[in-house]
């Protein structure tokens, strides 16, 4: 899911593209003020373009830019906003905070498309742009909250007069396929987080291969809290969290937790598995699953797609059958808030 939005979010920097008409003198003019006093530099970033900007020791800056005009990044090491430029156009960027990800107020010509960007991003970043919000309510909760986002989003729209056409069409075929993903998916969803809402008996996997030699079923983990992770072996995301998953389970070994990994990879990748878990140096409960994605535990959650996580408590019980990924934070305060 979290992928679907990340597309919806990133989907603009994809679908524009335009000419660059430049007439003589035509150019973006940028200004602003950090409030963070130590950074030295910020840089604009396009499609094929880059260019530094100076940042002075009050953290003041300003510069101006031949592009072509669409949508930029604004980035300082990986903080980073995106910005829509286009030639003629005179920002000042008024910062709410020491990151640029915790927002900007834009004012002067261009001002209108870039606040209403920014409005979308705080949107994109809310919780109405998580399709978990909407699965797991009843059908007549489900109406009203896409109903309440919608006229969120159309607000910010009535409010965005002389709004560039550019965002306007993308914009408008991101929300299309944000509510289109909600709305295809609402039933088989909510009837899986029905199935699978907290508190619910989790279905368990029996005896399946431990790296560690022997097997390993749910049962033998009763008494603590389980992390399952369920990967393969080509999956590039799901190798992205490893790095998150082994500090993970460092900082929390000895405590009231097992972090295991679940293979789904098919039989012919078994030896690619078990030499993956060596050097890798892979922590945890390393098992291969007994069927891959046909396996009995995989087919029960209805997991179609990876990497996967869920949490399940020390009873066997499900904390969360979709549950964050060990690169995001709120993991780590969930875990310390259960008290582990």
């Amino acid at each position: 899911m979290k992928k679907i939005i990340w597309l919806i979010v990133a989907l603009p920097l994809l679908v524009i593209s335009c000419k660059n008409n430049n007439k003589v003198g035509d150019y973006v003019a940028i200004k602003g003020k950090l409030k963070s006093g130590d950074v030295e530099k910020i840089t604009i970033q396009g499609r094929g373009y880059s260019k530094d900007i100076e940042v002075d020791k009050n953290g003041a800056f300003s510069d101006t830019l031949k592009i072509t005009n669409g949508v930029f990044a604004m980035v300082n090491g990986n903080d980073r906003i995106t910005l829509f430029l286009k030639n003629g156009y005179n920002l000042n960027l008024e910062f709410k905070g020491d990151k640029f990800s915790d927002g900007i107020v834009y004012t002067g010509k261009g001002a209108v498309t870039n606040n209403f960007m920014e409005d979308k991003r705080s949107f994109y970043m809310s919780d109405l742009a998580n399709p978990k919000t909407y699965f797991k309510l009843d059908k007549e909760a489900y109406k009203a909250k896409v109903a309440e986002a919608k006229s969120i989003l159309k607000g910010f729209k009535d409010k965005a007069k002389n709004l560039d056409s550019i965002i306007d069409k993308a914009d408008a075929r991101n929300d299309a396929m944000f509510f289109g993903y909600i709305d295809s998916n609402y039933e088989k969803m909510h009837s899986n987080m029905v199935k699978f809402a907290k508190g619910k008996v989790s279905p368990v996997f029996k005896n399946y291969e431990n790296s560690n030699g022997g097997t390993t079923s749910l049962k033998d983990l009763r008494g603590k809290y389980v992390y399952l992770d369920i990967w393969a072996t080509w999956c590039a995301p799901c190798k992205a969290e490893i790095p998150y998953l082994k500090a993970l389970e460092k900082e929390f070994r000895g405590k009231n937790i097992e972090f295991v990994s679940i293979s789904v990879d098919k039989p012919n990748a078994h030896k690619t598995w078990k030499e993956m878990v060596k050097n890798e140096e892979l922590g945890g409960i390393q098992l291969f699953a007994d069927n891959n994605f046909e396996s009995e535990f995989i087919v029960e959650y209805g997991i179609n797609s990876i990497p996967r996580f869920i949490l399940l408590d020390p009873e066997g019980n499900i904390v969360d059958a979709d549950a964050v990924r060990p690169s995001n934070p709120k993991l780590k305060e969930l875990l310390k808030e259960l008290g582990i």
